[in-house]
């Protein structure tokens, strides 16, 4: 039975290695798609500060006007860019940190402020990768012994061993 055990936790380890290889990839592919949204959203506010331009006005005056407006279409406007603004700017910070970052912190770039959209639209077309980086070698190796450890430690109660029978000398 012991035997049986061992082996499963084994193969229990290896899948939680597998696992824990990809985060290395999520967060590359979370980084692309941060890249994409970053541009997409520089666009936007671009194109909102050549238009306060043309008018000349700055940026906040821009929003001030469409927000005091008393048509309520224009003041949603105002409120919905404020808040792509907002976002630029946090997308555009974390995009920073993952240039800075070195491979081990890359992942901790992307848990430390993750945009649940961006997560969300990588979850639904992440791709799994053959960890050829030593970031994800080094992550595989952290899943198989931490997920090794855990069940180890789950299956200790049932792995217990009959002590051994002294027998008498006659």
């Amino acid at each position: 039975m012991a035997t049986i055990l061992k082996r499963l936790v084994f193969a229990l380890s290896l899948v939680c290695a597998a696992l824990a290889s990809q985060a290395p990839e999520f967060a590359q592919q979370y980084r692309q798609r941060l890249g994409g949204a970053v541009d997409e959203l520089r666009a936007i506010v671009a194109q909102f500060d050549a238009d306060a331009m043309s008018e000349k006005v700055t940026r906040e005056e821009a929003l001030s006007r469409l927000q005091g407006n008393a048509d309520p279409l224009a003041s949603k406007r105002a409120a919905a860019m404020r808040e792509t603004i907002a976002r630029e700017e946090r997308l555009s910070r974390q995009l920073q940190a993952f240039s800075d970052a070195g491979p081990f912190q890359r992942i901790g770039a992307m848990m430390t402020d993750v945009d649940a959209g961006v997560a969300r639209r990588a979850w639904q077309v992440f791709e799994p990768a053959v960890p050829l980086t030593v970031e994800g070698l080094v992550s595989a190796l952290i899943g198989f012994v931490l997920g090794g450890g855990l069940l180890r430690l789950l299956i200790a109660p049932f792995t217990r061993r009959k002590p051994a029978q002294t027998t008498r000398a006659a």
